[in-house]
């Protein structure tokens, strides 16, 4: 595929043509059919961030919405505090994968070099680069709006997110986190092949796009983990609903940062877990 006729939803434009292709087609054996076809596999490129010349992580992402990851997994990481502090994104490609270099405010280095470590995506456990309990252990921004939604708000957003999973229709293999408002009309989607990714994503989209957190909720197609609490709590998000279950980690978290956390949302039923008063 050359650079604007392969699958690359969330980069600028065809400018970009160096960057790695966000899906790609390949030929597959397909035993429902008893025969070979090309078929879209979704992309996972290592993603290198790096602060005013500091590399700080190396994430395995979908090569797309590379501008909202950079500044939502800032945002969500506690590395700024503002999407002010971000001063400029560059994005370029590399042999290895794809090197997003930040330039942030003195304030914010001085706060990432206290907290710097390196780390490899998370794809699961979620405490890679985590190097003591002390650490681990770090309080979340409890959130304080107590804005209201009705259950039915919640089941609007959910059914109408696979109608903006581009690439999970395509490749099947892509998580998505949306933007609801308090109706649970979707404002913004953002996919990726890692959960986290995603929800960093759209963090950074609503950031760029001046979203108030308090006027919606967080929709997510994958089970709401510890992290991913964290992260909508830093973010200022005080509701999520999640397709599948919490772990109990989660919900704890969710009760200490003031989260409203449901999860099982789907065919007409939730669960609500931690701070049931915003659920009609």
């Amino acid at each position: 595929m050359n650079a604007c006729t392969r699958l690359e939803l969330g980069l600028a434009d065809c400018a970009q043509e160096t960057l790695p292709d966000t899906a790609l087609a390949l030929p597959v054996f397909d035993s429902r059919n008893a025969a070979t076809a090309d078929q879209w596999v979704l992309e996972e490129t290592p993603v290198a961030l790096a602060y005013n010349g500091i590399t700080h992580a190396v994430m395995l992402a979908t090569p797309q919405d590379l501008e909202d990851f950079a500044l939502g997994f800032s945002l969500s990481e506690d590395i700024v505090r503002d999407r002010r502090d971000v001063f400029e994104i560059d994005i370029a490609a590399r042999a290895e994968g794809v090197e997003v270099a930040l330039r942030i405010a003195g304030s914010a280095l001085h706060r990432l070099k206290e907290i710097r470590q390196m780390r490899t995506g998370r794809t699961g456990c979620g405490l890679c680069g985590v190097e003591s309990l002390a650490q681990f252990s770090t309080p979340c921004p409890v959130v304080a709006d107590r804005t209201r939604v009705r259950a039915a708000a919640l089941h609007r957003a959910m059914a109408t997110l696979p109608d903006h999973q581009r690439l999970h229709q395509l490749t099947g293999a892509a998580h998505a986190a949306g933007w609801a408002n308090a109706d649970g009309k979707l404002l913004l989607v953002r996919e990726d092949i890692g959960r986290h990714n995603a929800l960093d994503k759209l963090i950074g989209a609503m950031a760029r796009s001046g979203l108030p957190p308090a006027q919606g909720f967080c929709v997510l197609t994958s089970r709401a983990s510890y992290e991913m609490v964290q992260k909508a709590a830093r973010a200022g998000i005080g509701l999520i609903a999640a397709v599948s279950a919490p772990s109990a980690l989660a919900v704890r978290v969710a009760q200490q940062a003031g989260v409203t956390l449901a999860g099982f949302v789907r065919n007409g039923q939730h669960a609500v877990y931690s701070h049931i008063d915003r659920v009609e």
